[in-house]
């Protein structure tokens, strides 16, 4: 193995080739250091370097740190491009504390410092909805880096594993409009128009909204905490820095999972709410079972059917984002997994409800 350094002209040419496994040559570290202070310029050589390691790789950090606090110009772009990746990742981490922390602020630097943070927030949505649009294109051209069993796994955790509680909370949603529109079309002898009332109700919105604030309280949290946890214990780290992307390996298989079973849980929601419905007119309101089920299949319409599939498709895109997003967000510590786990519910709920209103009138102006 070699590692040469050349001062020629105030620029320091560092050269390595061959074997660098296992480099642990400090004392030539520290020549290289004293040979910075007649240096303006920095360049790394590494064209035949054949085989390295994260010692060498941890070598030449510690060189560019100390080239930095110098202000000399640095070139590391004849290195191996997986080395300059693992360099660039090291030195982006901030590891000082924040020059601030503790200092009080006026109204005017606190509103300066909230308007960044909204602006960071938006950049980092930004890149993240970017960088999930290349991974799903990835996955459609056959390149993405996406396990089978992380998929298979994620698809049953939202799939079959929720229908026992979306069973559950439609059932009584669609109970619960069945009591509601019952005491004001009994003012009219109108009571077997609970049915209809309680099929478009369901079908055309609420059973997507119930199935999808059920799995953004479920799921979408669970996506949150899981990311969140490896992020504290530094696994998406350790992804980066063995190249493997991150929004194909943990955001792509749970974002596939919840679009594709949405749909269907707001089907089975949507059953469910009509028989919640059909206990109330049956057991309580002496409306016979056959009448009730002609006058639901009377108020069924594809186009209100349809419209609630496509609520749930969106929301299962809303859930994973958020969920995925505030987890790979999370901070370091266990404090911050609940706060990202918390983020994402609400930002869920928030932006589902934005959405199902802008989807409603947008519907509305198109006669759907």
């Amino acid at each position: 193995m070699a590692l040469d350094f050349l001062l020629k002209q105030k620029i320091l040419t560092i050269t390595a080739d061959g074997d660098l496994r296992g480099y642990d040559n400090q004392e030539q570290i520290d020549a290289l250091t004293q040979s910075m202070e007649k240096s303006g310029k920095l360049i790394f050589e590494g064209d035949n370097l054949k085989n390295w390691d994260s010692c060498i790789a941890a070598a030449f950090y510690q060189i560019i740190l100390q080239a930095r606090e110098r202000n000399i110009e640095v070139n590391t772009q004849n290195l191996p491009h997986d080395m300059q990746n693992l360099i660039t990742l090291a030195l982006t981490v901030d590891r000082k504390p924040k020059a601030n922390e503790g200092k009080k602020w006026g109204f005017l630097e606190n509103l300066g410092e909230s308007g960044l943070q909204i602006f960071d927030g938006i950049k980092k949505s930004w890149d993240f909805l970017g960088d999930t649009v290349k991974s799903l294109g990835r996955f459609f051209t056959g390149r993405a880096v996406m396990r089978s069993v992380d998929f298979e796994f994620a698809l049953a955790d939202c799939g079959y594993k929720a229908v026992g509680i979306v069973s559950l909370v439609s059932f009584m949603v669609g109970l619960i409009l069945a009591f509601v529109g019952a005491l004001q079309l009994k003012m009219f002898g109108a009571q077997i128009y609970i049915a209809s009332l309680v099929a478009i109700g369901m079908t055309r919105i609420m059973g997507a909204i119930m199935a999808g604030i059920i799995m953004a309280g479920r799921t979408g949290a669970s996506y949150a905490a899981t990311i969140g946890t490896m992020q504290v214990n530094e696994e998406v780290d350790a992804l980066k820095t063995m190249g493997l992307p991150v929004t194909d390996f943990l955001v792509l298989p749970r974002m596939l999972s919840l679009i594709i079973t949405m749909p269907f849980l707001t089907m089975w929601a949507d059953i469910m709410g009509m028989i919640g419905g059909a206990t109330v007119a049956i057991l309580m309101l002496d409306i016979s079972a056959p009448q009730y089920w002609i006058y639901s299949l009377k108020a069924f319409q594809l186009a209100n059917f349809l419209v609630g599939i496509f609520h749930g498709f969106m929301y299962g895109i809303i859930i994973s984002c958020c969920g995925c997003y505030y987890g790979i967000n999370c901070g370091r510590n266990a404090d911050s997994v609940g706060w990202a786990t918390t983020k994402a519910v609400v930002s869920s709920i928030v932006i589902m409800i934005v959405a199902t209103g802008i989807l409603t009138s947008i519907l509305e102006a198109l006669g759907i």
